[in-house]
């Protein structure tokens, strides 16, 4: 345990921190899922607005440094693939 007070602060803050850090992945990973069902489904509407919601949410994962750009980049160039393929 930290004895000095900006040391307490700092166990507080890290806490809260990684609490957001884990609904942000968890969000991501939902919508990604979403868009995995929407492409085997088969229907192309359905299949083009999760993946426009997918990048989106890619994108602000990258922004705030949850995943890295390049890895980033790699899963919106994989998405990309398979609408293509599937529809």
């Amino acid at each position: 345990m930290p004895n000095i007070k900006s040391a307490k602060k700092r166990v507080k803050v890290i806490k809260v921190k990684t609490l957001q850090n884990q609904m942000a992945k968890s969000a991501l990973k939902t919508t990604l899922k979403k868009f995995d069902a929407a492409v085997a489904g088969g229907d192309k509407a359905a299949a083009q607005a999760a993946y426009k919601a997918a990048v989106k949410a890619v994108d602000q994962a990258a922004a705030k440094h949850l995943m890295h750009k390049n890895k980033a980049a790699h899963k919106k160039s994989a998405m990309t693939l398979k609408l293509n393929a599937a529809v």
